[in-house]
């Protein structure tokens, strides 16, 4: 037994060496893929940010019912934004199609000095005015699980969804196709300080964000992105039908906009543009978004305000349409932050502590297999 030992932990020794080599190289690019059980849950909601002098109430949103009336109104508001991403089928070992629904509601008003709660109705339900439920959408999106980039071969973008933000049956007429080669829910895992192409849903661009600053969140490192959404008529963007989104072009007396210098009763037309700002904190090895922010505005003005031959008033113009600065709340960054840091821990274990343990225990193996021997052949007597 004793003449087997040497030559078993030189063995041992060689294959743990070699284990230790080949682990980072086989497991660690099978752990750097986008996750099948992908499921996440982000929560935003409208934070002070000087739009309005009410912190409890710091948007700015039209107030849709007061189409029907004598003059148009905008009320300050307390606006929720949460979007819930899965992984749906088709996928595989290759492509992950990420399905993301999105809803903004409106949660509650300043209706003549007093705070009104808003009602959302249920799925199915006919929705008035002031329904709660301001926008909602569905992002159907394959990517390439190792570069977590869009592969080209699913974009759908639904105009409607749920008010739980969850998938309506499909209408084959309720969507549009957007191409598109920048990131969304994910960044690549090893991340860079660079620049990055960036989705825009609202106005269904690529647009570059930009590596601003490194900084700590909830003890991991995050690379802070910021990309600028510049302005854009919606009455442009496209849709099933072909026609212009639903409250993107509104007529109306000059007396209801409240334009003063032109007639009263003389019709104007305007469109509702829209920019943002979007900022989002990547923790950099894994790529996992750890916290987002965004400033949105979107505004009516008059689609010929860039001619200087139209009258100054109309010129001029602009009415908020909807106007916050919308931020994750604590709880969405610390769950963010604890799928990352489980990320980052199964990396690590793949990438460094596994195979340290492996080179330690190989080493230790071969160099007392290799003293054995040694010892052995030094006692064996000579001829």
């Amino acid at each position: 037994m004793k003449k087997l030992l040497a030559p078993f932990l030189v063995f041992i020794g060689v294959a743990a060496i070699t284990a230790a080599i080949a682990v980072p190289t086989w497991l660690v690019p099978k752990l750097e893929v986008v996750p099948l059980d992908l499921d996440i849950t982000t929560v935003s909601q409208s934070v002070p940010m000087g739009i309005t002098s009410d912190n409890n109430l710091p948007a700015r949103v039209f107030d849709r019912c007061s189409v029907g009336e004598d003059k148009a109104r905008v009320f300050d508001a307390h606006v929720t934004q949460q979007r819930r991403t899965v992984v749906v089928d088709p996928s595989n070992a290759d492509q992950a199609t990420v399905q993301s629904g999105q809803t903004v509601r409106i949660d509650r008003i300043d209706d003549n000095g007093t705070t009104v709660d808003q009602t959302t109705a249920p799925i199915g339900a006919t929705r008035s005015c002031s329904d709660g439920l301001l926008s909602s959408n569905i992002d159907l999106l394959s990517v390439d699980r190792k570069t977590s980039a869009p592969n080209g071969k699913l974009n759908r973008l639904y105009l409607s969804a749920g008010p739980d933000g969850q998938p309506i049956q499909e209408n084959e007429g309720n969507f549009i196709d957007v191409p598109r080669k920048g990131y969304q829910y994910k960044f690549p895992f090893d991340t860079k300080k660079q620049e990055y192409p960036y989705f825009d849903a609202n106005t269904r661009r690529d647009l570059p964000a930009k590596f601003v600053k490194e900084t700590k969140i909830n003890g991991l490192t995050a690379y802070e992105f910021v990309s600028e959404v510049p302005e854009i008529d919606q009455v442009l963007l496209p849709t099933p039908n072909g026609q212009p989104a639903l409250g993107t072009s509104l007529e109306k007396p000059a007396s209801w906009w409240g334009i003063a210098g032109i007639p009263a009763n003389e019709p104007v037309v305007m469109h509702r543009f829209a920019s943002a700002t979007r900022h989002v904190w990547v923790e950099p090895e894994t790529g996992t978004a750890l916290k987002g922010l965004e400033v949105q505005h979107q505004y009516f003005k008059s689609p010929g305000a860039d001619d200087p031959d139209l009258a100054a008033p109309l010129r001029e113009f602009r009415m908020d349409a909807f106007h916050a600065t919308v931020a994750w709340n604590d709880a969405t960054i610390d769950r963010q932050s604890d799928k990352a840091q489980g990320y980052v821990d199964q990396l690590r274990w793949g990438g460094v502590i596994v195979p340290i343990i492996l080179g330690v225990v190989g080493a230790i193996a071969l160099i007392a297999g290799v003293v054995l021997l040694l010892r052995r052949r030094k006692d064996t007597p000579t001829a």
